[in-house]
């Protein structure tokens, strides 16, 4: 299907595409890598009156460390990131699940802030990002802010980024020593996960002593698995593990479509959080 007609604009810093995200207001959206603007166009489910290319933006590439901290900017493409010696030592689970996302055309050309600010809960890397309790770095005329990622997903497709802001930057804290593991499940290779586990696990004199686990596509938004995360401190093994994972679907909201039903879904987010943590932590 053919687009619908807009308007066209390729800064050369953030300053010039915030510029033009702010004089085109809502009626504007940022063109990454394309992977997930493109489609929304061609289906004309988006109508926007200034695509604003920023994928031009140096600046906006690279991945560096900021002391406990990775600064991943956001149009590093996902094989980039998969690729990083710096996010495979210190931030394994975001190169784990990165590796997982579509097929390999659709990662040399999507990137990592393209995929975030995108929101969708059926992505993978919003999960991870939650899991990890990574930080987002949005600029806007005002300057540039931090948002949590537990406070930037709002709802389906939907960002704390105002229209005038652009996400610059990740930033992910080191998890070196942890354990780590993303297991999703997919009716065929390349597919959108029907739910999907990153799973981050600390263990301590032969037990957890902390997880993380965030859920992909078990709500309109990327949730936490606080329950099963409570419920994890302290496990010593298998059986441990697997009643703690009963508690994975507490608290969400899965959809009902074509894929599955709510009970599947929640039969699923208890099966592959026991999978993904016996994995991260060395007893599967």
């Amino acid at each position: 299907m053919i687009p619908p007609a807009f308007e066209y604009a390729r800064p050369a810093s953030v300053d010039e595409a915030v510029r033009a995200l702010a004089g085109a207001g809502e009626e504007a959206k940022a063109l990454a890598g394309g992977q997930s603007l493109l489609p929304l166009l061609r289906l004309r489910l988006a109508f926007p009156e200034l695509v604003v290319d920023v994928g031009r933006i140096p600046e906006l590439r690279g991945v560096r460390e900021d002391g406990d901290a990775l600064v991943i900017g956001a149009l590093t493409t996902h094989h980039d990131v998969v690729r990083d010696p710096l996010v495979r030592r210190h931030a394994g689970l975001l190169a784990a699940a990165t590796a997982t996302v579509a097929d390999p055309a659709v990662r040399h050309r999507g990137t990592l802030g393209g995929s975030l600010a995108h929101a969708d809960p059926a992505g993978d890397l919003p999960a991870v990002a939650l899991a990890l309790d990574a930080e987002l770095v949005a600029a806007g005329p005002g300057g540039r802010r931090t948002i949590p990622a537990r406070g930037f997903f709002l709802d389906y497709l939907t960002t704390a980024l105002a229209p005038d802001e652009l996400l610059v930057e990740v930033r992910v804290p080191k998890r070196d020593g942890w354990g780590f593991h993303y297991e999703k499940f997919q009716r065929v290779a390349q597919a959108w996960a029907i739910v999907g586990v990153a799973a981050l696990v600390r263990r301590d004199d032969g037990h957890i002593a902390e997880a993380r686990i965030g859920l992909t596509n078990m709500g309109s938004t990327p949730l936490r698995a606080a329950a099963a995360e409570e419920a994890l401190a302290g496990a010593d093994g298998p059986e441990a593990v697997a009643r703690a994972a009963e508690a994975a679907a507490e608290g969400t909201r899965p959809s009902q479509d074509l894929s599955g039903s709510p009970e599947y879904r929640e039969h699923l987010a208890r099966v592959l959080t026991r999978r993904a943590v016996l994995t991260a932590a060395g007893m599967g």
